[in-house]
């Protein structure tokens, strides 16, 4: 590649990446999942839009897995530990029989409705049966749920892959020689399932007990480091023919609830690269679809995708969370928001590598059943939540302050502290006198955060945290400067803090 092929690399790379976040920015304020978006713009820029050209699957493979695993991080780092605790079982369940139950009724579905072969209707059941990470991650999380619900969707989301990917490779493999038994199947499963959790868990604690006690040189080495250890985990489970999917999720869920250095930083850090991840890998799907094609598996596609919605689903639900006895609403739920996405897309294109015949057809299928079906259910999930009244309006919602919605709110956060020789030593919170739109949320003294009330008495070495609006920005950071300068009567005697 010559140095001006590389710019023009560039430029369109860096176009193209900023139109996915103005898109993914419009797509957010409708309810739209972001993935339909990039989907269609890496149909514009394909065969039918500007022409480019791509059609090796291998590579999208290779790139898809990649993807996944820094999709898969972020999830875990994100995860709430407790909420995840609670919901572990049904979540572990929905990803296990759920899985095998959605494979098997879309097989069978198909196999009778459409005439397919028993190895064609087992791949696509195979293929469809997992939800999808990032699906269900940007959907849901803006949607005040129950933890123990939202934590059953996004476990079931960050486990059911392995399975699927699992199944898909088998069933594929098998293509030109006899199909894996049963038992074969479900003995590769449970080892790969077991090794993976086992290996993420001791690179989770051994990455606590690195980071916890190495001082980097710079604060930013720690979000590398984090996500560095999350795909080494990857490798290590692959290595040992386990799950490395499941051991990324796991190792990032034991270094997300950790306390180590920069944590907000590092989880900050792997939103980013997931972003990255997912306009590339969703651009770079919908580079790989041919338009052509698709009009004649739309037919098929609109009934494998009822079935998937309307039976498959809810029957797989209803079979793995029986023993759990969950509420019928919250069922009615779990079975509405099985989002599909790039996991499915991404693992049809394993039979067409396995060279599966008719694995051209199934990537169509595929494609046309996420987006059709993601189109259609993504928006109106809040509208479901609320007719099954699942919502949680009262529950705490925890806010990570770097990814708090201030724009929206037209605030600003401002961080400062109390140096030795400040006037603000011995003010009491009232006479700090901020403006009406602003206010000290929290002091950390000693180590120890805790909220002030009018009469606390500020101390040398106290950190405040105040919450202004942004049009009180500049008014209180003035206010300030002139207590630090002035003491408790500064404006009094002409101190106004410029």
């Amino acid at each position: 590649m010559t140095l001006p092929e590389l710019d023009l690399v560039l430029l369109v790379g860096a176009s193209v990446v900023l139109a996915a976040i103005v898109a993914a920015r419009v797509a957010h304020a409708i309810g739209l999942p972001g993935l339909l978006v990039f989907l269609g713009l890496g149909l514009a820029l394909g065969e039918a839009g500007l022409g480019i050209h791509f059609d090796d699957t291998a590579l999208a493979q290779a790139l898809g897995l990649s993807a996944l695993v820094l999709i898969l991080a972020e999830g875990g780092l994100t995860t709430n530990l407790t909420h995840a605790r609670a919901a572990a079982p049904a979540a572990l369940l929905l990803a296990t029989v759920g899985v095998a139950v959605t494979a098997a009724v879309v097989a069978v579905a198909v196999h009778g409705l459409l005439n397919d072969s028993w190895r064609s209707a087992l791949l696509l059941g195979a293929v469809l049966a997992p939800t999808d990470a990032a699906a269900v991650f940007s959907v849901l999380r803006r949607l005040p749920l129950p933890p123990r619900l939202s934590g059953m969707l996004e476990g079931e989301s960050g486990l059911n892959d392995p399975p699927a990917v699992l199944a898909v490779t088998l069933l594929s493999a098998g293509a030109a020689h006899a199909p894996p038994s049963v038992l074969v199947i479900a003995g590769e499963v449970v080892y790969q399932l077991a090794a993976g959790a086992a290996i993420g868990v001791l690179v989770g604690l051994a990455g606590v007990y690195a980071l916890r006690r190495v001082a980097l040189p710079a604060s930013g080495l720690y979000p590398i480091a984090v996500l560095a250890l999350i795909v080494a985990g990857y490798g290590a489970a692959s290595m040992a023919r386990a799950s490395g999917l499941l051991a990324v999720y796991i190792s990032a869920v034991v270094l997300g609830n950790a306390r180590l250095p920069h944590r907000a930083a590092a989880r900050g850090f792997a939103e980013g690269i997931a972003w990255l991840a997912q306009i590339g890998l969703f651009v770079m799907l919908g580079l790989l679809v041919t338009p052509a094609r698709l009009p004649a598996q739309i037919a098929s596609a609109v009934v494998a995708g009822l079935v998937l919605t309307l039976l498959a689903r809810p029957v797989a639900v209803l079979a793995a969370t029986l023993p759990l006895r969950l509420p019928w609403r919250q069922q009615a739920f779990l079975s509405y928001a099985g989002l599909r996405g790039a996991v499915p897309i991404v693992l049809a294109t394993i039979p067409i590598n396995a060279h599966v015949p008719g694995a051209s057809q199934l990537f169509d299928l595929v494609f046309l059943i996420v987006g059709g079906f993601t189109l259609a259910q993504g928006p109106t999930l809040p509208w479901a939540a609320r007719r099954l009244n699942v919502l949680a309006v009262t529950e705490p919602q925890e806010i990570d302050v770097e990814s708090a919605p201030l724009e929206d709110l037209h605030a600003e956060l401002l961080q400062t502290s109390i140096p030795p020789g400040s006037r603000l030593d011995g003010v009491e919170l009232f006479e700090l006198r901020l403006p009406a739109e602003a206010n000290l949320a929290l002091i950390v003294r000693g180590g120890r955060g805790f909220v002030p009330g009018p009469t606390t008495r500020l101390q040398t070495g106290d950190r405040l945290l105040i919450v202004a609006s942004r049009a009180a920005r500049d008014r209180t950071e003035r206010r300030l400067r002139a207590v630090s300068r002035a003491g408790r009567l500064a404006g009094w005697f002409g101190e106004y803090g410029r």
